[in-house]
């Protein structure tokens, strides 16, 4: 519990698959925070690596969420949000991989931003090892933003942005009830672009430079560095955010889907491997086309308590 009884009542997501030592490392930080955490849920990915066991041993901090297959980081996501609403009772969710390292301040930077800004989300600087901002979790800046919620951002060293990225990621827990939850069947990519662009539609959310958290992965690049058969999801569920999702106005489809669509033009031009991009490419099309992401209650189900959970968020 949090020493100071005006202090918000957070709960950190970590979303964990077969990586134990970053895993712990992760927890450690966490545990570091000079705001401290009421509880940390970690949702096991049907790890075969023994990441249970590293949560089980942060103790009892950590409520730790099992789930016995791999539901991708989307569906990680949606079920611990679930379990830490319905659970925990939190006034914010503060969301990461586990990957994702947080400074000792991060939080309480998060906290303050939002405090002064208005915002219902917030996001961390993101840095590789080297202290470089990483470019595979750049935040998008809001666009024609309001002349007082910019000088309310600034205020606070902060950034208007429309949508910000799940590694380190705070979102308050009324908005997440009001909202939903990730849609599980992106299973990875786009489902943070998805869901802080619906959070954020017609409410404020902040980028916070002073919150620095590492992102610890192989290399550093983009999401438009080569992805290999990943880019099945990035196709798939771009057109399912376009053609399905609330998140965006139709101006804001128009914009980012011309981006997008740049984007997979870099991608294929960079790879080295253009029969998997086009395979991905037509395979992403024709599923992104022809069907949609079953509901949570579906796509979740048979997962004991984090299903009922997940079920119980979204009928509220």
């Amino acid at each position: 519990m949090p020493a100071n009884p005006h202090q918000p009542r957070v709960v950190a997501v970590v979303v964990a698959y077969n990586r134990r030592d970053l895993l712990a490392e992760v927890l450690a930080a966490l545990a570091e925070q000079t705001a401290p955490l009421a509880r940390v849920v970690v949702v096991d990915n049907a790890s075969t690596d023994g990441s249970a066991d590293v949560a089980r041993a942060a103790g009892g901090i950590v409520d730790l969420v099992e789930l016995d297959r791999n539901t991708g980081g989307a569906g990680g996501f949606a079920a611990g949000m679930a379990v830490a609403v319905q659970s925990h009772e939190p006034d914010w969710l503060w969301l990461m991989d586990d990957d994702t390292v947080p400074t000792p301040t991060a939080l309480v930077e998060l906290l303050s931003a939002v405090a002064g800004s208005g915002a219902v989300v917030a996001g961390s600087r993101v840095e590789w090892f080297d202290g470089t901002e990483h470019p595979m979790n750049t935040p998008r800046r809001k666009p024609l933003v309001r002349a007082a919620e910019r000088r309310a951002a600034e205020a606070h060293g902060a950034m208007p942005i429309r949508s910000t990225s799940f590694v380190s990621m705070l979102v308050r827990a009324d908005v997440v009830r009001e909202v939903g939850l990730p849609i599980a069947d992106y299973f990875i990519w786009n489902d943070d672009f998805e869901y802080s662009t619906r959070a954020l539609r017609g409410r404020r959310g902040v980028h916070v430079p002073a919150s620095v958290v590492v992102h610890k992965t192989r290399v550093l690049g983009s999401t438009d560095a080569d992805p290999g058969a990943r880019f099945y999801y990035e196709v798939r569920n771009k057109l399912w955010m376009f053609r399905r999702s609330r998140s965006l106005a139709p101006w804001e489809k128009a914009l980012y889907g011309g981006s997008s669509v740049l984007r997979w033009l870099r991608t294929g031009i960079r790879s080295h491997d253009r029969a998997t991009l086009a395979d991905g490419w037509r395979r992403g099309w024709r599923d992104g086309t022809r069907f949609r992401p079953r509901p949570n209650a579906a796509a979740l189900a048979g997962l004991g308590r984090a299903s009922e959970a997940v079920e119980a968020v979204e009928a509220s």
